[in-house]
């Protein structure tokens, strides 16, 4: 368990029994509310084991409609598929080993600019932090060029709040390619538009950081994503221009895009759901580790505020709260949130698959048979 994984438990705890009860009191919900299919925050859950009481599974669908491709996408990613390949190609044949390993190090932070930065800080406000973090996480974001901040998380907060329904941007009922890719080949579902102007982003608003990076979004994503990743190798150690834009640019970019879009496909579709088997989002560990951590996608669908997204957070497959946490040590990350193990558990009995292992030596759900067959070494003397 990460140093700060019990310290804010209690207070979610606290957080979704107040919640839970706030719903049960509240007046029938409008349409946008009625139509939701996920929570985003604590404060969205009407039980207390951070669920919705409804049956989702009948909002679950995608209507059958001609989609409206949109050929400049299409032309541009194509483009960059066939350039990554090169790239690929030339990593292994002419590519000096410094370019490489800026191409790694620029996948790592411009990974964390999504995962730490866009994902579990703008668009979940799992924890906040200091403008000297959000600062980095900001220069990380705009090297992964996945847009703004701002528009990021406002996609994702509808993903959530509209899991695979017509509102979600990358609708995972609509099949692998359109969950992974498609959705940005293809113009957006006016369902994605209409319940967008329904999610609140006044606190993304309010960060005068990210809405720089929005304001100046188009001048400074070339520079850091384009122009200084290619500059660096030519300039620092003589690489050729070909390998500088191919390998440490394109390859680099489009690798880090199809690990991100994994996460919205693969993680939708492969893996246990322990936790809630009502829904696609699975628990997928070949996302956990190329993602930093985001393949533990079932828990995280059903808990979205944990600044983990998982239940455990071992850091060998949970880079992203290795990252937290450290800036938490030295104080620029703080009120880092997580879900205590009495509502994990109780939601996993209530909506889990089956799948969850037993919670320890003892539990009641342990086999008989296999307290029996245990090994233990070292006891203690009587």
């Amino acid at each position: 368990m990460p140093p700060n994984a019990q310290a804010g438990a209690q207070s979610i705890t606290d957080s979704l029994i107040a919640a839970a009860a706030n719903a049960a009191a509240d007046s029938p919900p409008n349409k946008l509310q009625a139509d939701s299919t996920g929570v985003l925050f604590e404060c969205d859950v009407e039980t207390t084991d951070g669920g919705l009481e409804k049956d989702i599974t009948t909002l679950k669908k995608a209507e059958k409609r001609r989609l409206k491709l949109v050929w400049r996408n299409i032309i541009a990613f194509g483009y960059l598929h066939l350039a990554a390949l090169y790239g690929a190609y030339l990593m292994v044949t002419s590519a000096k080993w410094p370019t490489i390993a800026l191409a790694y190090i620029l996948y790592v932070v411009s990974g964390l600019g999504i995962t730490a930065g866009a994902h579990r800080l703008w668009a979940h406000r799992s924890y906040k932090a200091k403008w000297p973090l959000r600062l980095l996480l900001v220069i990380f974001n705009t090297i992964a060029f996945q847009d703004a901040a701002y528009h990021w998380a406002r996609d994702h907060r509808v993903h959530h709040k509209y899991s695979e329904t017509d509102a979600d941007p990358h609708n995972a009922t609509r099949g692998f390619f359109f969950s992974h890719v498609g959705w940005l080949l293809c113009k957006k579902h006016p369902e994605v538009k209409a319940k967008g102007k329904g999610v609140d982003l006044s606190d993304l608003r309010a960060d005068p950081i990210l809405m720089f990076q929005k304001k100046y979004y188009m001048l400074l994503m070339p520079i850091a994503c384009f122009i200084v990743p290619t500059a660096v190798p030519m300039y620092f150690w003589g690489e050729s221009f070909v390998n500088a834009w191919f390998v440490a640019t394109m390859f680099r970019w489009c690798f880090i895009l199809n690990v991100t879009w994994l996460v919205n496909s693969a993680a939708h579709k492969f893996g246990g759901r322990p936790y809630d088997k009502f829904i696609n989002p699975s628990e997928n560990i070949s996302v956990a580790i190329l993602a930093f951590g985001e393949g533990w996608h079932n828990y995280h669908h059903v808990f979205p505020w944990d600044y983990k997204t998982a239940e455990l957070g071992q850091y060998s497959l949970n880079f992203t709260t290795a990252f937290i946490d450290f800036f938490a040590k030295i104080g620029w990350a703080y009120d880092l949130k997580t879900v205590s193990t009495d509502i994990i558990k109780k939601r996993v009995k209530r909506t889990g698959d089956g799948t969850h292992a037993t919670w320890g030596w003892g539990d009641v759900d342990q086999p008989k048979e296999e307290i029996e067959d245990a090994v233990i070494t070292h006891k203690k003397s009587e």
